[in-house]
């Protein structure tokens, strides 16, 4: 709707009316000399108010006009639209056939889509089997590879276990033979060996003499008896080893009772105890001493370690 084509009402008529009543209304209050009588008060409030609707009539006017212009071009629009609705009704007509074309072809698309979707599910059924077939096959393979290696480590492992405790055995000889250097010659070259298979991750593990005896720790020959009493170890018989901080072997020793405290009366037979027969026993006088006899020492192969 545009307001500029609606007829304008002039409102300097109304306007000028206003002015006037409120003239009046002024003039009443000028004359009136002290007190104002009920009539003039009456007379002065319907100036005023005649002043107000003045003002207020050309609005009210030009807002009825814009009303039934509004409803005239309201019905202008619905005589427009129903002289529109034969079109649209053949609009409607052509869009139902082209619906009844389209149904036809989802209808074709949709069995289409479900013969392609149960090919799918039937290549996806074969991909899965071919899948779970060739994981199977592919674990079974790397199952085999880690056995292989497993029991190759193992084998490594018993192989330089046993090569030193060779070389202990050896370097044991050495040093009960009572040769300084030979038995220094023999100790560097077993901490060479040492070294090299700390390399690899596997550490000797030798109790010390003296040191109290542990059954969770030490392990004692075959066909030793079981200490009943607090002991300490007197010797190394084989060294015990860890591979990657887990136990193959335990030391195995020699258990003798502890000491007894000395007292003052027996420092000399301590002192006689400590000469050439003591030196005599760690240097190996006897012929029988550069051996070290421990049943199965280098039979048996370390325990197997778990992976």
């Amino acid at each position: 709707m545009n307001y500029r084509a609606m007829p304008t009402i002039p409102k300097w008529a109304f306007i000028l009316g206003d002015a006037l009543m409120l003239l009046v209304a002024f003039t009443i209050v000028i004359w009136t000399d002290g007190a104002m009588s009920l009539g003039r008060i009456t007379l002065l409030v319907i100036c005023v108010l005649a002043g107000a609707c003045l003002s207020i009539i050309p609005y009210l006017l030009e807002f009825r006009a814009a009303v039934k212009f509004t409803d005239v071009d309201n019905l202008i629009s619905a005589a427009t639209q129903i002289k529109n609705l034969q079109g649209v009704a053949q609009q409607i007509g052509q869009a139902t056939s082209q619906w009844q074309a389209v149904q036809e072809h989802c209808a074709h698309t949709v069995t289409s889509a479900k013969e392609i979707g149960e090919r799918i599910a039937i290549e996806a059924q074969a991909f899965t089997d071919f899948m779970r077939q060739a994981g199977d096959a592919e674990r079974n393979h790397l199952r085999l590879e880690v056995e292989k290696l497993h029991r190759g480590e193992q084998e490594c492992l018993q192989v330089l276990v046993r090569l030193m405790d060779h070389i202990f055995a050896l370097y044991v000889a050495g040093v009960k033979s009572g040769q300084a250097p030979l038995a220094e010659q023999l100790g560097q070259f077993q901490n060479a060996c040492r070294d090299a298979i700390r390399r690899v991750g596997l550490v000797p593990v030798e109790a010390k003499a003296g040191e109290a005896f542990d059954a969770a720790h030490h392990q004692l020959p075959d066909g030793a008896l079981p200490a009943q009493e607090p002991c300490v170890v007197a010797e190394t018989l084989a060294t015990g080893y860890t591979f990657q901080r887990q136990v193959l072997r335990q030391p195995m020793v020699v258990v003798r009772p502890p000491a007894a405290p000395a007292t003052a009366g027996s420092s000399k037979a301590k002192v006689a105890a400590s000469g050439p027969a003591a030196t005599g026993e760690l240097r190996g006088a006897s012929p029988r001493s550069t051996t070290i006899e421990a049943p199965g020492l280098f039979d048996e192969p370390p325990p197997t370690r778990k992976p």
